[in-house]
């Protein structure tokens, strides 16, 4: 296995202990990191792992899938948790896109169907708004709120 497939390895098996940190030193400082909800960069976005794996109950993730060459990797990963809002079971199936430079992940790009995430995350409204771009900018307003609140709390340290 080559040292960028292992640095995909290092990053969930960080994720499964909930080592927001550990997962944060997987990133280069110019990380961009980008998925149904978060746009981010930089510290940003180890911050925002620090913040998920701080305040997942019962987080558990599933790795395959990780292959990578000298330039980009891709995985797949099932996340399980509780959605804390409302207390709602959550399978969240996620495709996952690296690039790398200097040995670190410098794009990473998380996709799953927000759809059947809102559907199972947030009950009806989900169901009936989870396609719509208004439901989509709400969660996405709400968690960028929580990210800043977290930087707030712990002085930023990604």
């Amino acid at each position: 296995m080559n040292a960028n497939a292992q640095l995909i390895e290092r990053f969930y098996a960080a994720f499964a202990r909930r080592d927001g940190a550990a997962m944060a030193a997987c990133y280069h400082p110019e990380v961009h990191f980008s998925d149904e909800v978060f746009d981010l960069h930089g510290a940003d976005a180890g911050l925002m792992w620090r913040m998920l794996t701080s305040t997942g109950r019962d987080l558990s993730i599933e790795v395959s899938g990780i292959e990578a060459d000298e330039h980009a990797g891709r995985a797949h990963w099932d996340a399980r948790y509780t959605f804390g809002a409302t207390g709602r079971k959550v399978l969240n199936r996620i495709a996952a896109r690296f690039e790398f430079r200097d040995g670190l992940i410098v794009r990473h790009v998380d996709r799953f169907d927000f759809w059947a995430w809102s559907r199972q995350a947030l009950g009806l409204p989900g169901w009936l708004l989870g396609w719509s771009p208004y439901l989509r900018a709400k969660v996405r307003a709400k968690a960028a709120a929580g990210l800043a609140a977290f930087k707030q709390k712990t002085g930023g340290a990604g």
